[in-house]
């Protein structure tokens, strides 16, 4: 009798449908994924303007300003 196969559990990320699929291509495939995401992104960002609004657009801002604000101290500092 042979023992079990070892398997190394996977990333959270990866149960989540869309983004695990694209996270795992990413990582393990190809590069070019990531313009697929970038447009899926795009297009959810329409679609949630579209249903609720100038307030999908501000959340989106709102969510956005660690970002660039992280961004700009790593311009700041050169790196």
């Amino acid at each position: 009798m042979t023992p079990p196969a070892l398997t190394l559990p996977r990333p959270w990320y990866f149960s989540i449908p869309l983004f695990g699929w694209i996270a795992h291509d990413l990582i393990h495939k190809d590069q070019e994924n990531i313009y697929y995401f970038l447009v899926i992104i795009v297009a959810l960002l329409v679609l949630a303007v579209r249903f609720w609004g100038l307030v999908a657009l501000t959340m989106t801002a709102l969510a956005a300003v660690p970002l660039v604000f992280l961004l700009l101290i790593l311009i700041t500092l050169g790196k």
